[in-house]
């Protein structure tokens, strides 16, 4: 990382596990938490943009790069990361905090919002899979015919992101070949084109973080989420979209922009599902006007 090697970086302790991250800033607390097969450096070019105006914290959530890995054959649900981001919170003196999650992480952060609304002040959301609005995940058939009926649209986004991506993954973790596991995920999620223009680094990064992919996709799946929880989020949110990003993914927005009561939406151009890499630039610019709205502090335009 700019700051020095990862392996560097300062640590809290929450929750039993230590947790690494980074701090750049002074002002309100902007706290940055990272998606599957991904770790606190997926945030470098956001902690010198946002942290020009605010104090702005990234951290590397549990198991994630370099914080202990997770033990073999175990799962990692998500409801202890959620407790992990509300106790680091609080223990870096950031509450309450502005929250940018991306994919994973953004769905963390929604659920901080709803079980721990005293410790968010505003929420911006990349991309997070809320399946659970819908289906179970994996879906049972006859929660898909139900979907098909209300919703067909979003039934078949979210049946073709099964058939293509998530079930071929799960069958190759299962057998032990974490390559294509990782590799039929990332395609599914990013689309063929985005995964092929990753850089050597970030699939490196990613790699780094596949025990936690394959953990997560082979455990028991996204907690229940109900209408009425999202209904009753009160902090301002602002839903970040990848202009490229597969349709399942917007289908999964397109419900949370109807059922949020202070929601902004933005589609990044030129991006896929890691809009914050694909086009820092443009999400930084987003990000920035949306905490000038919702805190009245000032900050210039920032290139990435």
């Amino acid at each position: 990382m700019a700051n020095g090697k990862l392996e560097d970086a300062p640590r809290v302790d929450v929750n039993g596990v230590a947790l690494a991250y980074r701090e750049v800033g002074q002002g309100e607390p902007v706290v940055l938490v990272h998606g599957s097969a991904s770790d606190m450096r997926t945030w470098h070019h956001q902690l010198p943009a946002i942290g020009a105006a605010h104090r702005v914290v990234a951290y590397s959530r549990r198991y994630a790069r370099p914080n202990d890995p997770i033990p073999e054959g175990a799962d990692d649900p998500m409801l202890p990361h959620v407790d992990d981001l509300v106790a680091f919170i609080e223990t870096v003196g950031a509450k309450p905090a502005h929250l940018v999650g991306h994919s994973w992480g953004g769905f963390v952060c929604l659920l901080a919002a709803i079980r721990y609304p005293e410790a968010v002040r505003s929420l911006v959301l990349m991309e997070p899979p809320v399946l659970s609005l819908f289906v179970s995940t994996p879906p049972r058939p006859m929660e898909l015919l139900r979907l098909l009926v209300r919703r067909p649209r979003t039934a078949l986004a979210i049946v073709k992101f099964g058939a293509t991506a998530a079930d071929p993954a799960t069958k190759a973790y299962r057998r032990g070949d974490d390559e294509a596991g990782f590799e039929i995920f990332a395609r599914g999620v990013l689309g063929s084109d985005a995964f092929e223009r990753l850089s050597p680094e970030r699939k490196a990064q990613a790699w780094d973080n596949v025990a936690v992919d394959k953990a997560q996709l082979l455990g028991e799946g996204f907690p229940p989420l109900r209408d009425d929880e999202v209904r009753g989020v009160k902090a301002p949110t602002l839903l970040l979209l990848g202009e490229e990003s597969p349709a399942f993914l917007h289908r999964l927005a397109d419900r949370l922009e109807e059922l949020l009561p202070n929601v902004q939406r933005s589609v990044v151009p030129g991006a896929s599902h890691i809009v914050h890499e694909d086009n820092p630039r443009a999400v930084n610019e987003a990000v920035l006007g949306f905490l000038r709205e919702e805190s009245g502090l000032g900050g210039e335009s920032l290139t990435a």
